[in-house]
């Protein structure tokens, strides 16, 4: 290419695609810009001053629970199934619904198991929330829950339920509902991350998180999560090599700038402006991670208050306590991810373990949050993918038992960031297995995403929620790629007002 024409040479250098973008610069653009005024910035984004309506929350905490919880064994007390026990579920209960190739062929069919564990009924201020004993902390915080018992979803696997919870979509490729905050809203802390990740320890981590589950799909990737790490750098290259000096890295930072700058104006990607604002935010966390990660300056109040696991890096605990201080510094969207929770043979013996990590931890941060008069202003959030079933999976005894996936009807809590406390929403039938009317008889047809029914939460309705608390209308916050506009909740998704204070 030496002897090509400068010009030639930069045209076949072009794609068709960036060929057809630049083409629509100009004129247009100017004109839209004009119309728009200071809400828009210059890359697309919408400005935090330009939120669709008042927000009453600033930030998000997202406790995770991958697997999928047992709500029977933790929330959705039905002491009527005492009376069922190995009986098989009713056909008309099930109403056709597929089940997994797990127990579909099942020798003894489909028997209802009761839990084993003891409930207590907690006081709030409607008609009180019945708890499991494997949360005794999280019960001292009862009057600060919205529960909702009647979250569904389409999915019955794992790894379409978790995406599709994630990112709107069953299929990968969409970006995460933490890089639609970090889009529409931007930052609080330019030393910080608008959206950080972290995966907590867990005795039964069987199942793979993949990092397209805080990833930006078709965004640039700037706004993607950071994960934070519990052993070495909290955060991957954090420190210099040895031999380069601060100033080192300032100087090969200013050199790679002026080379990305070029590249940009040359080709118009957005990714190139993405890789300039990452690169220069890694140099910023080189200072603000470290007094992050910190701890010394935590009063024992405070170790009493989550426990002394929280003086262990990477347990639950201890992510609950940085994910406070990180709000503390402006982060807006912090994401806890606890694996375990697939429970298909010792689910007693798992669920116990995995609620004796979170349980403490759960409750330490709302208490935290509230103490510092934080919580009006973060919306916590637990649940996972889907629920458990009704019925056993594998051999059935009053001691342990098994449960299958179950995304017809599970429960999911918030609390804080305009959430109305000490309620709860919606309700299952008496086997826990299907959505029930005011009346508690089962729902049929089934509810689905694209017609509402109140006392429901599809999860995009979940996420449509979130995002009003946080002064986004999920219908108008968009993102062109491809000639169409997408958004979190794809064409579905419904406020859910009744939740709202």
């Amino acid at each position: 290419m030496d002897n090509l024409n400068p010009l030639r040479e930069h045209e076949l250098m072009m794609t068709r695609r960036q060929l057809f973008g630049r083409t629509a610069l100009g004129i247009g653009t100017a004109a839209m810009a004009n119309l728009l005024g200071s809400d828009l910035l210059a890359d697309g984004e919408v400005a935090s001053s330009g939120l669709h309506h008042s927000a009453k929350a600033k930030r998000v905490i997202y406790l995770f629970m991958s697997g999928g919880p047992s709500h029977l064994d933790l929330w959705d007390y039905k002491p009527k199934m005492k009376e069922m026990f190995n009986k098989q579920l009713p056909d008309h209960i099930r109403d056709g619904q597929r089940v997994t190739g797990m127990t579909a062929n099942q020798q003894n069919g489909l028997p209802i198991c009761p839990t084993k564990y003891k409930f207590t009924k907690q006081e709030n201020n409607d008609r009180g929330l019945w708890v499991s004993e494997l949360l005794p902390h999280t019960a001292t915080v009862a009057k600060e829950l919205c529960v909702a018992y009647s979250t569904f979803t389409e999915a019955i696997n794992h790894d379409p339920a978790i995406t599709y919870i994630q990112t709107g979509s069953q299929i990968p490729g969409r970006p995460s509902l933490g890089a639609w905050l970090s889009y529409g809203l931007g930052s609080m802390n330019e030393d910080l991350p608008s959206y950080v990740v972290m995966h907590a320890k867990t005795s039964f981590a069987e199942q793979s998180l993949f990092n397209r589950l805080w990833g930006t799909g078709f965004m640039p990737s700037d706004h993607q999560g950071m994960l934070m790490r519990s052993q070495g750098d909290p955060v991957l290259y954090l420190s210099n090599p040895a031999g380069v000096t601060r100033e080192d890295r300032r100087a090969q930072l200013d050199a790679l700038a002026a080379i990305n700058q070029g590249q940009h104006e040359r080709f118009a990607d957005p990714e190139v402006l993405a890789r300039i604002r990452q690169h220069e935010m890694a140099y910023r966390m080189q200072s603000s991670i470290p007094e992050l990660m910190d701890l010394s300056k935590e009063g024992a109040e405070t170790f009493e208050l989550y426990g002394e696991e929280a003086k262990q890096p990477g347990t639950f605990a201890a992510c609950c306590l940085n994910a406070r201080r990180l709000a503390e510094r402006g982060v807006r969207n912090i994401q806890i991810f606890h694996r375990g929770w697939d429970a298909h043979g010792n689910l007693c013996g798992e669920h116990e373990s995995q609620c004796k990590d979170i349980d403490q931890g759960c409750a330490a941060l709302i208490k935290d949050l509230k103490r510092r008069g934080m919580l009006d202003e973060t919306l916590v959030i637990w649940g996972g993918e889907f629920g458990r079933t009704t019925y056993c999976q594998g051999g059935l005894s009053h001691e342990n038992y098994g449960r299958d996936h179950h995304p017809r009807c599970f429960t999911t809590w918030m609390a804080g960031g305009g959430i109305k406390p000490g309620i709860t929403y919606g309700q299952s039938d008496d086997y826990g297995y299907n959505i029930a009317d005011a009346d508690g008889n089962p729902i049929f047809p089934q509810p689905t995403k694209e017609k509402w029914t109140p006392g429901t939460m599809h999860i995009h309705d979940l996420n449509a929620t979130i995002l009003h608390l946080l002064g986004i209308d999920h219908k108008r916050l968009t993102y062109r790629y491809q000639g169409r506009d997408f958004r979190l909740t794809d064409i579905h998704g419904h406020v859910l007002h009744d939740l709202i204070a």
